[in-house]
């Protein structure tokens, strides 16, 4: 019996990124994005609790773009916690649609994404 419910398909995206919370800027290790949150890593000795509030910057590659997603922490599992995206601003939520629509390779899964996420407002 297959007990995932997730409706976004997560995107491998090993990278470094910026957690700001209001007590805190740690740097930490995005380790995927969807359209709906990303799962991160913690650097050691430092932790965050459910429900906190924070923005999560990515920089994508050496280009000038980045993904600046507002969030709350949804889960945590030792070092790694998952945030859902709470808010994007125009420019980031374009960046990650791309880096979706590449990395699934299929623009009908896409659009039924985006539809999903549309609906669930």
């Amino acid at each position: 019996m297959n007990t995932n419910r997730r409706q976004f398909s997560r995107i491998a995206f090993h990278a470094p990124g910026e957690l700001i919370t209001a007590q805190s800027h740690d740097e930490v290790v995005v380790l995927d994005l969807s359209l709906k949150g990303a799962l991160i890593r913690l650097p050691a000795g430092h932790s965050v609790t459910t429900g906190t509030n924070c923005t999560l910057h990515v920089r994508l590659g050496e280009l000038d773009a980045s993904i600046r997603m507002q969030g709350t922490v949804a889960h945590i599992e030792g070092i790694y916690f998952g945030l859902i995206c709470r808010n994007l601003d125009i420019d980031s939520a374009t960046h990650l649609r791309r880096l979706v629509e590449l990395n699934l390779g299929d623009p009908k899964l896409l659009e039924r994404e985006l539809s999903a996420l549309v609906t669930e407002e």
